[in-house]
């Protein structure tokens, strides 16, 4: 019983004497306090039992070596999950699907970039889609159209273009600035 004491006192003497540098190294290997502080409590607790039992010949130097493994640990993890802030709320996370309006948004634009397909004369509009859809070259769209090479290259401009007159003059109105009026009491 008389051990426990000392390494009590001896362990008080370490976190006093670490606990603002570690928290401070800590700070700048995350880029958070409360993540900082959170690695420390975790490394002091681990550092604990080996004061404890006088197992540790530098107990500071165990203490940095620890915290810095917890710390690149918890940025490895930062990588493979975004979420932070300590536990993570599934709740209330950000669904990795889109909402309502941008489904909508986006059939909406499906069904635009379709018309505007469906408008485009039918040697352009085949050109295209045998490149965009099926993922031919152009030597390989031409052996199919019975085509020289230089006609598909051209066909294929010429279907862009005009795709993106017929979406820019469709989505211009929308894009626009509208002018906000400020209403006052």
């Amino acid at each position: 019983m008389p051990d426990e004491p000392s390494a009590a006192s001896g362990f008080t003497r370490l976190y006093r004497a670490t606990v603002d540098p570690l928290r401070r190294y800590l700070t700048r290997l995350l880029g958070d306090p409360a993540e900082a502080q959170d690695i420390a409590h975790d490394a002091y607790l681990r550092v604990y039992p080996k004061i404890e039992d006088h197992t540790a010949q530098k107990p500071e130097a165990l203490l940095y070596t620890t915290a810095r493994r917890l710390a690149f640990n918890r940025l490895k993890r930062r990588k493979i999950s975004p979420i932070s802030g300590g536990e993570a709320n599934y709740e209330t996370a950000a669904s990795a699907q889109p909402g309502v309006a941008q489904q909508v948004m986006a059939r909406q634009e499906f069904q635009q970039l379709e018309r505007a397909i469906a408008q485009l004369p039918e040697g352009c509009r085949n050109v295209l889609l045998l490149r965009k859809v099926e993922l031919l070259s152009h030597q390989e769209i031409g052996r199919r159209l019975g085509i020289a090479v230089s006609t598909v290259e051209k066909q294929h401009a010429r279907a862009l273009r005009l795709l993106r007159s017929s979406l820019t003059a469709e989505f211009a109105p929308a894009s626009a600035p509208q002018p906000q009026t400020e209403i006052r009491p």
